[in-house]
């Protein structure tokens, strides 16, 4: 997802770095929405939309899959850049991820992550009785108690452990996943390359719609009942083989035409199932929404067929729609490009920073979630601005410091 600069190579792709800004704005969207759910959030606004869930259920499925996805692709375009200024690829995209991401996911879990965790526990004593949060000996030396663990943060659903990356999870597992290829291209660059045209014959048809689902029902079936997605990177399993093996799959297809070809020629219908399994599955969880719902089982088998379908068919028709429409760049789409990094790293903690003000407040609730919106994106926008003139330190940002001046070139 996030590339770094190399140069010009002969089959750009806008339309991934179209994709990649589209699933980042509705990735603030989204997380904006979280306050007004009842799913868990780190900070809950007390007037809860439970309507808004079927619409929440539109991306919840394949969003982060997509992007992902996605990451792989630029990783790919990245790896031929390196390959056509000579040298090796692979060490070279090691060192890149490298300075890339850890500066980054360092800053974030210490610097933008901390009053996402201060507010989840001000909520949490607010609901507890405490008068003032703020003053209490729980909130007392936050930052030393985040930074070095000494929080006693614990409740009946459990203790929050810190430091911690919430929302940057995706950074810290795009790193290993970049590691991983860079190992892999400098073992076997050629082959790996090869298996990519290896997938070209399966996936130009109907093939395309039929063998990813059949992949992401098998996880479902076999790897989801027994491994919950933590977010954790070490117990994860489920959710690195959905996550790695998309990453995996957009380096592996990223230059194929035939596939681009396909995914152009599938859209509608790839669409129409996407539409269609989005309302049998956002129906089912309606339906079966209750703490105690116990759903025949012989529906819950089928429902992971259905959730697989989503998962998939969404992906597909983006990236057809997206290869059909979104081949123009422009300085808009090299100006968000870089930026959607730093506003990456520090829309979450906006969100929740924002509504723990704005609540308190009482305002009518399409005001107060268009402001949280209005100062999330004003907010993206300041810190990128900010972080292309810091020179080097716009690392910690996730901004290169040629970016200030020359956009990435990769897709």
């Amino acid at each position: 997802m996030f590339a770094a600069s190399v140069p010009d190579t002969p089959a750009r792709r806008h339309d991934l770095d179209w994709i990649r800004v589209g699933a980042f704005l509705l990735l603030i969207l989204y997380h904006v929405g979280m306050l007004y759910v009842p799913w868990d959030f780190h900070v809950k606004s007390p007037r809860l939309v439970e309507g808004l869930e079927p619409l929440m259920m539109l991306t919840n499925p394949w969003r982060l899959t997509l992007l992902f996805l996605v990451s792989g692709a630029a990783t790919r375009f990245l790896v031929d850049g390196f390959e056509a200024r000579g040298g090796h690829a692979g060490i070279r995209l090691a060192g890149s991820r490298l300075l890339r991401l850890l500066p980054a996911l360092l800053f974030g879990m210490f610097v933008i992550v901390p009053p996402q965790s201060y507010f989840q526990i001000y909520a949490a004593l607010q609901a507890h009785g405490v008068a003032d949060p703020a003053h209490s000996t729980w909130l007392k030396d936050f930052w030393i108690h985040y930074a070095t663990s000494w929080g006693q943060w614990c409740d009946a659903d459990g203790c929050l452990r810190t430091p911690t990356w919430n929302h940057l999870w995706f950074i810290a597992y795009l790193l290993p996943y970049g590691l991983i290829i860079a190992a892999m291209v400098a073992l076997a660059g050629r082959p790996l390359k090869a298996l990519g045209r290896l997938l070209e014959r399966p996936l130009s048809g109907w093939g395309l719609l039929v063998w990813p689902v059949l992949w992401f029902a098998l996880l479902r079936f076999a790897l989801a009942p027994r491994f919950e997605i933590t977010h954790a990177l070490t117990d994860d399993w489920y959710n690195h083989a959905l996550s790695f093996g998309a990453y995996l799959f957009g380096f592996l297809t990223a230059r194929s035409e035939v596939l681009k070809a396909a995914y152009v020629r599938m859209r509608r219908p790839a669409l129409m199932l996407a539409l269609l399994s989005w309302v049998a599955w956002a129906g089912y969880a309606w339906i079966y929404r209750a703490d105690d719902a116990a759903p025949p089982e012989t529906l819950r088998m089928a429902m992971r067929v259905v959730y697989s379908i989503d998962q998939w068919t969404f992906m597909a028709a983006i990236l057809g729609y997206g290869a059909r429409y979104l081949n123009r760049g422009g300085p808009v789409l090299r100006y968000l490009t870089v930026g959607v990094f730093p506003f990456y790293i520090v829309h979450q903690t906006v969100i929740i920073t924002a509504a723990h003000y704005l609540m308190p407040l009482n305002l009518p609730l399409p005001v107060e979630a268009g402001l949280v919106i209005i100062a999330t994106f004003a907010a993206c926008f300041l810190t990128y601005e900010i972080a292309r003139r810091l020179g080097w330190f716009g690392l910690l940002l996730g901004v290169k410091p040629q970016a200030a001046n020359r956009p990435p070139r990769a897709a």
